[in-house]
């Protein structure tokens, strides 16, 4: 059976579908669709913790789904701009296990996971599937993919 790991960049997904279908992303459809007929390895979700009620709901969810949740704090700058990505936790995650899995797959469009989805692909000869907004996804992030997958309708909540 094929093995697979997912890695899911929570924010992005947020934004991106929020911006182009004003819908949330659909973590059940997305889960059954990346996973049909496969192992799941590794399954992480990476977010930022604000601490409210409502996020905690939707985390608890995405661990009764399958998904182990990484959480980073929210970090607001004096100057009023904010921190808070996982894009080098994403990264050395999705490099450690790799060797777990035949195929890796990345829900962000951002196009800073190009270089990882080329070094797994070609140096670690994975599978790389991306997920994520077409019209928001990195046109370098979706050429260094082995395979694209949009986010549309299918994996958006009613």
């Amino acid at each position: 059976m094929e093995k697979v790991a997912l890695f899911v960049d929570v924010q992005n997904v947020y934004y991106t579908s929020r911006q182009t279908y004003r819908r949330n992303f659909d973590y059940n459809k997305f889960w059954m669709a990346a996973t049909g007929g496969r192992e799941v390895v590794k399954a992480i979700a990476y977010a930022i913790d604000r601490g409210d009620k409502k996020q905690r709901e939707f985390q608890n969810i995405l661990r009764a789904i399958g998904f182990e949740v990484k959480l980073k704090p929210f970090i607001q700058r004096s100057d009023g701009s904010a921190k808070g990505d996982w894009d080098v936790g994403i990264t050395i995650d999705a490099i450690e296990y790799a060797n777990l899995a035949d195929t890796i797959v990345l829900v962000s469009g951002d196009g800073d996971f190009d270089l990882l989805a080329k070094k797994l692909r070609i140096d670690r000869g994975k599978n790389v599937e991306v997920y994520g907004v077409p019209s928001l996804t990195s046109t370098a992030l979706i050429d260094a993919s082995s395979k694209f997958i949009p986010i549309n309708e299918s994996l958006l909540l009613k």
